[in-house]
């Protein structure tokens, strides 16, 4: 056993596997670790529209609220401007305050509401930030409700604590919530269904890359380096529009959403697995088995910053900045479009196709500049003709 494990040790692959192994930890822990570290206090990054249709007579309350949410608010909108920003990402949640909504206020016996609308095609975190808010802003402006109805009481009637107490109790909770959702999420299985598509695809398109880029290396003497390249092009393409119609049937059959269809959730897989392919395999013909610890670290890099899990706007600006360059960004948000709805997958699509050009062009330009000897290995039919 000793001996056995001495010649394993010897052997390149086992170094290679161990290296491999202790990179996927350091990696791992150094880029989750940083991206992750202080997302909770930047909620500034988030944003909530204000539509005021009470007027002046809510003004004070709104701008109350608007000093207090640890979050970027917008109350220019209107209400019809403010649910496309929500539709396009541009919003994190909607809250109206409804014509009358301070008249109710003033009304004994009557409720006032405050509306609230999130998109739920966003990481799960947004949304439970959101409802959050949405409570502390309800309880504070039911506290002030309470308050303004007794001073009114007693500016009027002149009544003694114990009253005043009394109606302080039948004041409060004047203030209600009235919660919607665009696009809901029918089940945690499709809240992570962008992280798992991302994930897997990347993970499969790597060990592609790998294998394809041996198997060329295996026909150096045989065929030329362009040859090579052309048909591993084709190979990704194929395989891209194969193997995202498995993985968009199978997603498909076992319950996800496809708001906008089948097709279009195959034809965006196809897209973007596409290419994640070109992207992993441009660091294999760049550098060789060495390009797998690049990939390693951009698979990092890219569930961390695509969006998936956390919102961009929560990250610190480097892995903010950094998302905008990788693939797996657009990917995200192209498949909570087809795969929820919402304003398509159109801007998406146009960035991953430059995205897979620029990695085509590329990996181009390291064939190009790869030397390989022209010496070729006489095969069979040659030695029987010679």
């Amino acid at each position: 056993m000793f001996h056995t494990i001495q010649a394993l040790l010897k052997k390149p692959q086992t170094i290679i596997g161990i290296v491999t192994a202790l990179m996927f930890q350091i990696i791992f822990s150094v880029i989750w670790m940083t991206a992750y570290d202080g997302v909770n206090e930047r909620t500034e990054g988030l944003r909530i529209a204000i539509v005021n249709e009470d007027g002046e007579a809510s003004q004070a309350i709104i701008q109350q609220i608007a000093a207090v949410l640890p979050f970027q608010i917008d109350t220019s909108l209107t209400a019809e401007q403010a649910q496309q920003q929500l539709n396009e990402h541009k919003a994190h949640m909607v809250m109206a305050f409804p014509s009358g909504f301070s008249e109710q206020l003033r009304s004994p016996g009557a409720h006032a509401e405050i509306q609230y609308t999130y998109n739920e095609a966003n990481p799960v975190s947004v949304k439970s930030i959101m409802q959050g808010a949405a409570g502390k802003v309800t309880e504070s402006v039911n506290s002030q409700a309470t308050v303004q109805g007794i001073q009114a009481v007693l500016a009027q009637t002149g009544a003694s604590a114990d009253e005043a107490g009394n109606i302080a109790l039948g004041l409060t909770g004047k203030v209600e919530a009235a919660s919607t959702s665009i696009h809901p999420v029918d089940g945690m299985n499709n809240q992570m269904l962008p992280m798992m598509m991302v994930l897997s695809s990347y993970v499969g398109a790597m060990i592609m890359g790998m294998n394809l880029q041996q198997a060329s290396g295996m026909l150096a003497s045989l065929h030329s380096k362009w040859r090579r390249f052309g048909a591993a092009t084709v190979i990704n393409l194929c395989s891209a529009v194969g193997v995202s119609l498995l993985g968009s049937s199978l997603v498909v059959l076992l319950g996800g959403q496809a708001e906008q269809g089948f097709l279009s959730l195959w034809l965006f897989q196809a897209l973007f697995l596409g290419t994640f392919m070109f992207f992993s395999q441009m660091f294999l013909i760049a550098f060789g088995m060495s390009g797998m610890m690049f990939n390693i670290i951009m698979l990092s890099l890219q569930l961390v910053s695509s969006g998936a899990m956390v919102p961009r706007e929560m990250l610190n600006q480097f892995y903010s900045q950094i998302g905008t360059i990788l693939p797996a960004t657009y990917a995200v948000q192209g498949i909570m479009s087809v795969q929820l709805g919402g304003p398509g997958a159109l801007q998406a699509s146009g960035a991953l196709v430059i995205v897979l050009l620029s990695c085509v062009a590329l990996s181009a330009a390291a064939t190009a500049l790869r030397r390989e000897s022209r010496a070729k290995t006489a095969t069979a039919p040659e030695l029987v003709s010679g």
